[in-house]
């Protein structure tokens, strides 16, 4: 182990070693991390003499989870990391859930709603509720609730606090909806982190009992833990202390998710004996790129202060990309990526395109298909959404827990029996009389008067799920799947449809039936379709994708978190675009944020993109520079016409989108423009008719009404009840306000 920490730097060996009392390592991108993480729970069991089992390692993701574990095993021996406890905050929690839930009232086979699951009970509560998704869309209400949950508010609490419209209706919902959860003996995702909570609530002996269990606790990027991660591992470590978190504060980009950047900046005031270790040395990129980075977030006011140093050479400088519109903005990129392939020998899979919003990739699509360049799309929808997967796994949580209505109700006429939406609201007003499941009342339906032909199609289903039940018993999740295909029907009613895309869901269906059997290869013992829904219902996009395909990569920035490539491209780099519509000092911090992480993925060379107009909601809008370009000193940015930014004409920057170019905050409109039906955009004054009362539209949160206007000038700001995306407080001059009346 002596000779392995010699592979380690200064200040990572130094973290490693320090094993006792809360440690926090903030390590910039490029540095490292992840070496560090895995070379301290080797230090442990090799020179400590830990057990495996009294470490807990805590990631976000499955595939860090295994890199982790597999980095373990090569640094010290075969199967050494057995017994370790590694992985998400999901997996692991659902773990000691299955052990211990009885004690808050479930019972271990409980089923794992994702999102739409979720989504799908949602909309049954509001229209129990008699709540209109019309006037509050099912999306605004799952993410309040599931905000809700994240920050450790219940549903009483977060219904006496309750401020505006949206927020009344969905603590209405959020109330009825944990119930029927219960009910329905299932967790959603939010619950695999605050049930541990509960436990720990109702039993102390339990929380005591875990604390000496895991003596050791790591966490892995601590900037994007939420509210109830952070509680739950601060629970975990009060006894010990043995706390070693690793994260970057330059990298907190997920608070529309629920991450706190404040659990990170405030560490050392929850363990003021914290030793801290800053990893600034970057592996990853050049100089010029980190001095770039450096010079943007060092703008932050809410930082940990450090500043990334490089071990490779100045490198390329960044290169500015400046185009008329969207489609010229594509068309450059793609022949930058065909130059890049034919005189500099880059491969596709080394260059990936970067944007802010899923939007934006169209047009990028459309124009690399022209070009004839290979690409991929991150993001797009996964193997466990499609819906012949999500039909054969509601089947397999059916057969484990038959208390889950909602899983009931999708597979009860798939494929179909006969079982209308008619027959089943008389269904389930039979189980609500007797008060049993619904899966109880079509059991006991001979004896409800039900019509013969529904009785005989209920019979055939429930002969199918008892047959089903029975092999889960005894046999392997192949078994059970297998034995589901050929039960059911539904592989030989696609082999039968023989369209394109009925063969493409039948060999996804045989996709996870082939995933089916090496998960039973490879895990004998019962209760294997629990894990194996487990796995399924944990799984991420970035696990599912392909590592040896030549293509070049497209993304959003928020997709490229914790990726590198030799060859970036960030586009649409437009005020209001990147950064996107920021009201709030947070909110643009944490655009730059968003911004430093993308210019750090770029290893080699850094092309930086943006459009004078872009078609916005239909519409063609003229375009500002983003000012993120010039928060980058203008020496090492190069223009298309060969000179540095800092040298270029006047007018071109002007015309860029520099501070010339810009009308009261906003970009001024050429008198082209305006001659086609456009018009320059009104500055902001106290005499523009906003006041209380007025009816306003937004390009983004759409129709409103105004609460007050507070300032004047430049601090004039607008508070506004928007009719779906709840309370916004708005500065005026940026905002574009149309008055509707």
């Amino acid at each position: 182990m002596t000779d392995l920490l010699q592979q380690l730097n200064d200040v990572q060996r130094k973290a490693v070693q320090t094993t006792s009392g809360p440690v926090m390592v903030l390590a910039g991108a490029g540095s490292g991390k992840t070496r560090v993480i895995t070379y301290r729970i080797a230090y442990l069991i090799e020179h400590e003499r830990v057990a495996p089992h009294q470490i807990l390692a805590l990631t976000f993701t499955n595939k860090a989870a295994r890199e982790m574990r597999d980095r373990i095993d090569d640094l010290l021996y075969p199967g050494s990391t057995r017994g370790l406890w590694i992985g998400t905050f999901h997996s692991i929690f659902a773990r000691l859930l299955r052990n211990y839930i009885h004690l808050i009232g479930y019972t271990s086979n409980f089923s794992i709603y994702d999102a739409d699951d979720s989504k799908s009970l949602i909309k049954q509560v509001m229209k129990e509720l008699g709540i209109s998704t019309d006037s509050v869309p099912v999306n605004t209400v799952q993410g309040i609730i599931s905000r809700a949950k994240n920050s450790f508010i219940m549903p009483a609490e977060f219904q006496r606090d309750a401020s505006d419209y949206n927020q009344q209706k969905a603590a209405k919902v959020y109330e009825v909806y944990a119930r029927k959860l219960r009910e329905n003996n299932a967790l959603d995702f939010d619950d695999l982190l605050i049930k541990p909570l509960e436990l720990f609530d109702k039993s102390p002996e339990l929380l005591e009992s875990l604390q000496d269990y895991f003596r050791y606790i790591l966490i892995d990027e601590y900037q994007d833990t939420n509210r109830a991660q952070y509680l739950v591992a601060k629970r975990l470590a009060a006894k010990h202390r043995n706390i070693f978190v690793v994260g970057d504060d330059a990298q907190s980009i997920y608070s529309w998710r629920g991450a706190d950047i404040t659990n990170i900046l405030n560490f050392q005031d929850d363990y003021q004996d914290t030793a801290v270790f800053k990893l600034v040395e970057n592996y990853r990129s050049t100089r010029t790129i980190l001095r770039a980075a450096n010079g943007v977030i060092s703008r932050n006011r809410r930082q940990i202060e450090k500043e990334l140093v490089s071990h490779r050479d100045d490198g390329e400088p960044l290169f500015l990309l400046e185009s008329f519109n969207e489609k010229r903005e594509a068309d450059k990129v793609g022949e930058h990526i065909q130059s890049l392939k034919m005189l500099h020998g880059y491969d596709y899979r080394q260059m990936a395109v970067f944007y802010r919003t899923n939007a934006q990739s169209r047009v990028m699509e459309d124009v690399l298909r022209i070009h004839r360049i290979p690409y991929r799309i991150f993001g797009s929808v996964s193997f466990y959404k499609r819906k012949e997967i999500k039909d054969a796994v509601a089947y397999l949580r059916f057969i484990v827990n038959d208390q889950d209505s909602e899983s009931l109700l999708r597979i009860i006429n798939f494929p179909p029996r006969k079982i209308g939406q008619a027959s089943i609201v008389k269904l389930r007003e039979y189980a609500d009389a007797r008060g049993v499941s619904l899966y109880e009342a079509i059991r006991n339906a001979p004896d409800g008067g039900f019509q013969t032909r529904l009785l005989n199609a209920l019979k055939g289903f429930v002969s199918m799920i008892e047959q089903l039940k029975m092999i889960a018993e005894e046999g392997t999740v192949y078994d059970v799947l297998s034995n589901l295909y050929e039960l059911s029907g539904i592989t030989s009613l696609l082999q039968a449809e023989n369209t394109p895309e009925s063969l493409t869901r039948y060999e996804n269906l045989q996709e996870l039936l082939s995933m089916a059997r090496d998960f039973s290869d490879h895990n004998q013992g019962a209760n294997g379709l629990n894990e194996f829904l487990n796995d399924i219902s944990l799984a991420t996009d970035y696990d599912e994708t392909p590592e040896s395909e030549n293509y070049v990569s497209l993304m959003t920035v928020h997709a490229a978190k914790g990726l590198e490539f030799p060859v970036v491209f960030i586009t649409g780099l437009e005020e209001k675009l990147f950064p996107l519509n920021c009201y709030e000092p947070e909110e643009l911090e944490e655009e730059r944020r968003l911004f430093y992480v993308a210019l750090t993925r770029a290893e080699e060379r850094l092309f930086l993109s943006w459009s004078k107009s872009r078609y916005h909601y239909g519409q063609p809008q003229v375009c500002m520079r983003s000012s993120f370009v010039d928060e980058i000193d203008s020496e090492i940015v190069m223009t298309e016409g060969g000179r540095s930014l800092s040298d270029a004409p006047l007018r071109q920057r002007d015309d860029g989108g520099g501070y010339a170019g810009r009308f009261n905050g906003r970009p001024a409109v050429p008198e082209a423009v305006r001659g086609r039906g456009g018009s320059a955009p009104a500055a902001s004054s106290e005499s523009d008719g906003l006041r209380k009362g007025v009816r306003v539209h937004h390009a983004m949160f759409g129709p409103g009404e105004v609460l007050s206007v507070q300032g004047r000038g430049e601090q004039r700001k607008a508070r506004i009840r928007f009719r779906t995306a709840g309370e916004k407080t708005l500065m005026v001059q940026y905002a574009k306000l149309n008055i509707v009346s």
